[in-house]
């Protein structure tokens, strides 16, 4: 019964977590600015486990019995053991204009999550990831005509976060599944227009918008393993989400100031639309049934479908991302620990969403990962890093150079076995 207790009680622990890390989008400490985030929903962010991002973050094909890939939910059909799992991350990023350079970072709770098997060819998982995140903060000085010199500041802040379930089942080497959630959380933009001659008689102006969203979104994937050999075989995978819309509430205030701030507009409990692209991968993995597996993944999301409020923004048409992995346990069954770590190694290369002066952005970075065993391997800590760039610094843009760590774990457990004892 205690045993039973201590489920049930990490199982908690690990949902308040996720709400906690992720439920409070306006803190403004710990944030990494980044310009490219003022457009669409924010950066999209990266929910897969921690191992996969040490394999260049493919997701469409990989199943493992003992990890919970949520990226595409027809792997639960092959879970073996009750999972738990979370992580956190950090970035450490230099912003490169071609004429000056900054630097900032972060760390954050990445993702909470709990894989159940339901029975051999069944299981369902249940957490919350990230979806988006919003933080910039920029300042550039003009001249201009009735006003003189000012001072134009731009400040954003926000995250969107998805709670989910889902579930799949297998049937003769074809797994199907799906996920359906909530996504939720909200963004606020601030602009304003200050003059830089303090002594002037000129009146300042500042205009600001809080966004709050939310709404039900879903996914489905279906993968199929055939063997080739006794020691080798393959996995196909695919995933797909269709266009969705999120409902939106839009506070809206024009402010003009000088000793005294006077609100000149005022619009609030605007209700409206947030529409999502529609989005679908495709991935190839080669399994061997000894220490190695490999891996392809392309995904490719309509960004010309996205609205807010009826409005396009600076986003392309569509946007698509290609990544490869591979992964080597040199003895899964050894009994020195060294030779049961799994080690990664990946990359990725892709478009992004933003276009800015006819330019759109693109980004790449080489991966690498390991998974170190513990406790007769049912609990496992989980290591990635990625080094990589986004952005260009030509046509006056930003180049973003990054370095991602990830840090995770896994504990796997029996759940729904009768005692044979009591």
């Amino acid at each position: 019964m205690r045993h039973t207790y201590a489920k049930y009680l990490l199982f908690s622990t690990i949902l308040l977590s996720a709400v906690s890390g992720t439920a409070q989008p306006y803190n403004y400490s710990n944030k990494e600015n980044s310009p490219y985030s003022r457009f669409g929903i924010g950066e999209l962010r990266n929910g897969v486990n921690t191992s996969l991002k040490g394999m260049g973050s493919i997701s469409s094909a990989y199943s493992n019995g003992l990890n919970v890939n949520t990226d595409n939910p027809a792997s639960y059909a092959s879970l073996q053991l009750t999972t738990y799992e979370g992580a956190g991350e950090g970035t450490s990023t230099t912003l490169n204009s071609g004429v000056d350079k900054y630097k900032v970072g972060m760390a954050t709770v990445s993702y909470m999550d709990i894989g159940i098997p339901l029975g051999k060819h069944a299981g369902m998982a249940l957490g919350m990831k990230p979806f988006s995140r919003v933080f910039y903060q920029m300042n550039d000085t003009s001249a201009l005509d009735t006003f003189g010199t000012g001072v134009k500041s731009y400040l954003g802040n926000g995250a969107l976060t998805e709670g989910f379930v889902g579930f799949a089942g297998k049937v003769k080497g074809i797994s199907l599944g799906f996920n359906v959630g909530y996504v939720f959380g909200g963004i606020e933009r601030t602009s304003s227009l200050e003059p830089l001659d303090i002594t002037s008689n000129v009146i300042s102006s500042r205009f600001y918008t809080n966004t709050r969203m939310g709404g039900i979104y879903w996914n489905a994937g279906a993968m199929y393993e055939h063997k080739l050999s006794k020691t080798l075989g393959f996995r196909i995978g695919g995933t797909f989400t269709a266009s969705q819309e999120l409902n939106a509430n839009r506070s809206e205030y024009w402010i003009g100031y000088k000793y005294e701030a006077d609100t000149a507009y005022k619009l609030e409990g605007e209700k409206g639309k947030i529409t999502l692209p529609t989005k679908y991968s495709i991935g190839l993995m080669l399994i061997s049934t000894h220490n190695w597996n490999a891996g392809l993944d392309y995904s490719a999301a309509s960004w010309s479908q996205y609205r807010t409020y009826g409005l396009t923004d600076s986003l392309a048409s569509s946007a698509y991302k290609m990544s490869g992995g591979v992964e080597y346990t040199p003895d899964p069954e050894g009994k020195k620990l060294v030779s049961r770590i799994t080690y990664r190694l990946g990359g990725y290369y892709g478009t992004d969403p933003v276009i800015l002066r006819n330019t759109q952005l693109n980004y790449y970075a080489l991966t690498a990962g390991m998974s170190i065993p513990f406790r007769k391997n049912i609990a496992r800590i989980h290591t990635s890093l990625e080094v990589g760039s986004r952005g260009t610094t030509a046509n006056g843009l930003i180049r973003e150079n990054f370095v991602k760590f990830g840090l995770g774990f896994s504990f796997n457990d029996k759940w729904f076995i009768k005692r044979k004892y009591d």
